[in-house]
């Protein structure tokens, strides 16, 4: 679940993401595309071609979160 920090650090995909991927294809997408570490404190904000869907990818202490929300 999310962390209570004083700073959370939240960063947003700009443009479409293929919403079929999985944690590894957006782990992918963050230290490929984004050259950032995807196991960091960073909570990673990914949407849908019709922005209908969001995903989330967070890291928490022994694995990931993978949060699929319909709008």
């Amino acid at each position: 679940m999310f962390t209570a920090s004083s700073q959370l650090n939240v960063t947003l995909i700009c443009g479409p993401t293929d919403m079929r991927k999985a944690i590894d294809g957006l782990c992918n997408i963050v230290a490929y595309d984004l050259e950032k570490e995807p196991c960091s404190e960073h909570i990673f904000v990914f949407c849908g071609r019709a922005r209908d869907k969001i995903k989330i990818l967070q890291w928490s202490n022994n694995g990931f979160w993978l949060h699929y929300k319909r709008l």
